[in-house]
């Protein structure tokens, strides 16, 4: 099978030849994955065919201008204006975001807050893409497409952003709206223009912590699910399935996206309550396609080889029966994870994720 034959066929709930696989990391992993192979620093591409990922994501190029002024000892984000500070520890170093500068805004200040236009975006750039990556499953989107919290969370700080869902805040709310708008018309012009070469729609939204959901039922009824709605309806309006990153304890929402269209769940924390990749396979595993349960926490990161194989082996047993699984890490592989780990992690998956 091509990557994308055998990617859709999992989608669909089917034994493809083997287990699909996808890739994702920071950036000191990444860093150590590529001198491993012998690859340059920013050969992205190298790497993901040197792992054997079956994935390739397409988006089209932001070509306006930028929109906030940099801050000193911040990195500001030059179309949102979020702003993020340097934290290194013993592993690595990240961006951490900071400032919240929209976290006292009222309705006004955030009506006036520079977001990109649809407008300042080159779909031209899109169906090339597509084309370059034909035999790959081709997406647009990615893991925070669509996502209401964390994103509002960058401006607002995430406090706020409870607050705000649950007194109906009338900036917190259409700071959300105003975002996901420029998001969802931005994702319609990308499939536009790629002509129906893109396999399946990528969102996220972190739906749960470690032991239950973020926010109440009936607030995730009240201004989370809606909100998500028109992001189903334009894959459907385009016949694509649409995968969904949902980080912690976040099976409880399921039952809600299904009927909307969804096809496939990623990250898949398999620490988290109701996430276990055997309960994940019993409950849902006639309705939806999973994609990650590899915890990024567990023995890839502090663990052995052999415990990294051995824990590998145990997920794809579970998983893989009667098809509809993709291999992939929970979340970014994280810097302290040994490169030797990582690469018995995909040799696993190559060696015995095969059906046939």
């Amino acid at each position: 099978m091509t990557s994308k034959e055998r990617v859709l066929t999992a989608f669909a709930r089917q034994e493809p030849d083997r287990v699909p696989v996808n890739y994702f990391a920071n950036p000191g992993i990444d860093r150590r994955l590529k001198e491993h192979f012998g690859l340059a620093f920013d050969d992205d591409e190298g790497l993901r065919q040197a792992l054997g990922v079956d994935f390739r994501g397409i988006a089209a190029r932001y070509a306006g201008p930028s929109l906030h002024p940099e801050v000193p000892g911040r990195r500001v984000d030059p179309l949102w204006g979020w702003h993020t500070r340097y934290v290194e520890h013993p592993s690595g170093a990240y961006w951490d975001f900071c400032d919240f500068p929209l976290k006292h805004a009222d309705i006004d200040e955030v009506e006036r807050w520079k977001m990109p236009s649809a407008d300042d975006y080159d779909y031209s750039v899109v169906r090339e893409q597509c084309r370059r990556h034909e035999r790959y499953a081709v997406f647009v989107g990615n893991a925070g497409l669509a996502c209401i919290m964390n994103t509002a969370g960058f401006l607002r700080g995430m406090e706020q952003v409870f607050v705000d869902l649950a007194t109906d805040n009338e900036a917190g709310l259409r700071l959300i709206d105003r975002f996901l708008a420029v998001q969802l018309e931005v994702t319609r012009r990308e499939l536009e223009a790629a002509k129906g070469l893109v396999d399946f729609l990528w969102i996220g939204e972190d739906l749960g912590h470690q032991t239950g959901p973020l926010i109440s039922r009936r607030l995730f009824l009240k201004h989370i699910l809606p909100r998500h709605k028109p992001f189903f309806d334009l894959a459907r309006s385009c016949d694509l399935p649409v995968m969904m990153h949902t980080c912690g304890s976040s099976s409880w929402a399921y039952d809600d996206y299904i009927p909307l269209g969804l096809s496939a769940v990623d990250t898949l924390q398999p620490e988290a309550k109701d996430m276990a990749p055997a309960y994940l396979k019993k409950t849902f595993g006639d309705r939806l396609a999973f994609h990650g349960c590899i915890s990024t926490a567990g023995p890839v990161a502090r663990g052995t080889v052999e415990e990294t194989v051995r824990y590998c082996r145990e997920i794809l047993e579970v998983m893989m029966p009667g098809g509809g699984y993709c291999f992939a890490p929970t979340h970014s592989l994280q810097d302290n994870s040994p490169t030797e780990n990582v690469l018995a992690m995909y040799d696993t998956a190559r060696r015995l994720g095969r059906y046939r």
